[in-house]
């Protein structure tokens, strides 16, 4: 079985790794978008995808859209089908008919739950328990073919979206493949998606901004969904202020919205319902450290409110 697998992303490696270790897989190329500039120096780097490829000498294919002149290297690659994971651009209609059996995307959600960009951010920000995995058959739509296979997986107590990422581009990676395989071989039997749909567009820089007047619930939610990217964070002395984990403090309901004082080695910030506490926040301009020693070192009589 000749496929072609398109991915840019961490969370497109582990499928990737899964495809190339099978028997019966031959991976003909790779697809990914181009390198990126990252960090403050913006250097640019290329994906973990296309690292993992050129680790493996697995052929490359840099495109950020997929235009007539890529349609045709994609037609000649004589794949039997193509795997999509996070490539991070629509593939048009001609280049979906450009391959035999189609293209096959593994998709963080249930469909038809969380159709684009963040499903896991945003099941996780909505205060979803449960999370999920889809293949479906890919059309011009956004994620709206029918389904090929699902698995599910509970929301543990001290995920983030980066974690449930990770374990299910591992735990899903298998369905992926048989999926393939049973397109490939004829066996599929795609049903069209049922239920309501929500969408799961791009996390932006705002959406990681905690609203400290929101319900605790809803700021742990919040603060779960937008780590690692885009980050949860607030305002402090007028300047970026970043959170990490956060924990819900129901026994302590008398601070005011955004107020924040250390309770021995807990540092608790008031919401609309109850307290939150804070585990490690990273200040402007200074590294990710402890929540209390932060509070600790704080060098003011003033009381500490978040904006």
């Amino acid at each position: 079985m000749k496929i072609l697998y398109a991915g840019t992303p961490s969370v497109a490696v582990p499928p990737l790794v899964h495809l190339a270790e099978q028997p019966d897989v031959e991976i003909v190329a790779v697809l990914t978008r181009t390198d990126a500039p990252v960090g403050r120096k913006k250097v640019l780097t290329p994906s973990p995808v296309a690292d993992e490829a050129r680790r493996r000498g697995i052929p490359l294919l840099h495109a950020n859209r997929v235009d007539p002149e890529l349609t045709e290297r994609i037609r000649g690659l004589g794949a039997d089908a193509a795997a999509v994971v996070a490539y991070g651009a629509l593939v048009p209609q001609p280049a979906l008919d450009a391959v035999p059996h189609g293209w096959i995307n593994l998709h963080f959600s249930l469909l038809p739950q969380w159709r684009g960009a963040a499903p896991v951010q945003r099941a996780l920000m909505a205060g979803d328990t449960v999370v999920g995995a889809s293949t479906f058959l890919l059309e011009a739509g956004l994620d709206t073919g029918p389904v090929l296979g699902t698995m599910t997986d509970e929301v543990r107590p001290d995920d983030t979206a980066g974690s449930v990422l990770e374990r299910l581009s591992r735990t899903a990676a298998p369905l992926l493949a048989d999926s393939l395989r049973a397109v490939v071989d004829g066996s599929a039997r795609p049903a069209p998606q049922q239920g309501d749909v929500t969408l799961a567009p791009k996390l932006t820089a705002d959406d990681g901004r905690v609203r400290w007047s929101d319900p605790a619930v809803a700021v742990v939610h919040r603060v779960r969904g937008a780590t690692p990217e885009p980050g949860a964070w607030t305002e402090l002395d007028a300047r970026r202020f970043k959170l990490d984990r956060v924990a819900a403090r129901p026994d302590v309901r008398e601070l005011a919205p955004g107020e924040c004082v250390l309770r021995g080695d807990a540092v608790l910030v008031g919401t609309g319902s109850y307290a939150v506490q804070l585990s490690t926040v990273q200040p402007a301009g200074k590294k990710t450290m402890d929540a209390a020693a932060w509070a600790r070192g704080r060098r003011t009589e003033e009381k500490v409110v978040f904006g």
